[in-house]
């Protein structure tokens, strides 16, 4: 009973040992194989019971059945109970291997006692509104597989753990949380002059660009810019032909978990969607490799990395850039700042807060001394960290 499961199925059907198939088949059904066991402990107690106490009164008179009695539970409790299964516990597997071959004939032998017994117990059961328990219906809830997985560690790398920690995370995690906000996504208005657009496509930093009408709400296309090759060539280097090569735009639902947008990803052969919210407004924008790094960690390495949101400081506080997302914070310093509602630094604390703070504004947030540094246009700017002062608190 202590056997573990998914290994005992992994050896059944991978490695084809016989054992193991053999010790699957009796835990389908582990209301038999605890008949067949019970029904023979019970038996050889009784057994010996009743032999024991013949021979203590033969040989000791009325006397003999308290001493029997006395010797007897002993020698059961130690021999019997105790010392066996103590055995059994710390080495499941290699005894469950062996016993299974006599356990099975056995139940072939008892089989006419095993089904009238658990006949009995299993009509009483249903009378109570409980079924026949079967090893099938075992099942793994995502918490106990994040559970599985971290208390393994010693045997997973830590770079495979860490990737299958994320695969399990990206059902829990939806777009809006990983996403570049709104304020954040770099494009092109068709509205400059082309003067500045040139130049804006020259020292671009990112392979895909959206095209825009004044604001991002006026998307009219997605640019990837090794089609400027093609632009140069065709001598179309102009608004006209940046419009005409800019693909449709891909539109993200608010709310969508990675682990479905992923699949979305794959199956439209889009790397790249605008999220837009309930109202159709774009709240951010969101790209294959963001969710990927979300699994392997970060792979690039990009100019606008979080170097440029974090600062350390010689007297051992960081000074953060408040917009900064909260989970990839996190991820980056390896700390526990709550990922619960707001996306963003600035947003997690006004949200702890009920209110926006003023300059200067200290807090303790799950544990972390706080310090606001800056606020503009009801938005913090910018924020003091003392990570080494943190103390074990939910204030």
């Amino acid at each position: 009973m202590t056997l573990n499961r998914y290994r005992l199925r992994h050896l059944a059907k991978s490695h084809k040992n016989k054992s193991a198939q053999r010790a699957e088949r009796l835990l389908r059904r582990p209301d038999r194989l605890l008949g067949t066991i019970l029904i023979g402990n019970t038996f050889s107690n009784i057994l010996a019971s009743a032999l024991a106490t013949v021979i203590a009164v033969q040989v000791m008179g009325e006397v003999g059945v308290l001493v029997s009695a006395i010797v007897l539970t002993l020698i059961v409790l130690i021999f019997g109970e105790i010392m066996p299964k103590t055995v059994a516990a710390h080495y499941p597997e290699r005894l469950a291997f062996i016993l299974c071959w006599p356990l099975g004939w056995i139940f072939v032998l008892l089989y006419p006692l095993v089904i009238l017994t658990n006949g009995v117990v299993n009509g009483i059961l249903y009378a109570f509104g409980m079924r026949k328990p079967t090893m099938g219906a075992e099942h793994v809830t995502i918490e106990e597989l994040r559970t599985i997985v971290a208390e393994h560690s010693k045997s997973i790398p830590t770079q495979s753990k860490n990737i299958l920690l994320g695969l399990i995370d990206l059902k829990e995690v939806t777009v809006d949380e990983i996403m570049v906000p709104r304020n954040e996504i770099t494009g092109i208005d068709l509205q400059e002059d082309w003067a500045t657009i040139s130049m804006q496509l020259a020292h671009s930093q990112h392979t895909r660009l959206p095209l825009f009408q004044d604001t991002i709400d006026n998307v009219t296309g997605m640019l990837h810019m090794r089609d400027l090759v093609g632009l140069f060539n065709k001598d179309s280097f102009n608004k006209e032909g940046l419009i005409n090569a800019a693909e449709e735009v891909y539109f993200v639902p608010e709310g969508t978990s990675l682990m479905t947008q992923l699949a979305n990803f794959q199956n439209s052969k889009k790397r790249i969607g605008l999220v837009v919210d309930e109202y159709g407004d774009i709240q951010g924008l969101v790209t294959l490799e963001v969710i990927l790094e979300e699994v392997i960690g970060k792979y690039t390495t990009d100019i606008s990395s979080d170097t440029k949101f974090v600062h350390p400081q010689e007297d051992g506080t960081f000074i953060i850039d408040a917009s900064m997302a909260i989970r990839e914070l996190n991820r980056t310093m390896t700390w526990e700042l709550p990922t619960e509602g707001a996306k963003t630094l600035s947003g997690v604390i006004i949200e702890f807060l009920e209110l926006i703070p003023l300059q200067g504004t200290c807090l303790r947030l799950n544990g972390y001394p706080l310090e606001v540094l800056a606020v503009k246009d009801n938005k913090i700017e910018t924020v003091r960290v003392y990570p080494d002062l943190r103390i074990e608190s939910n204030e």
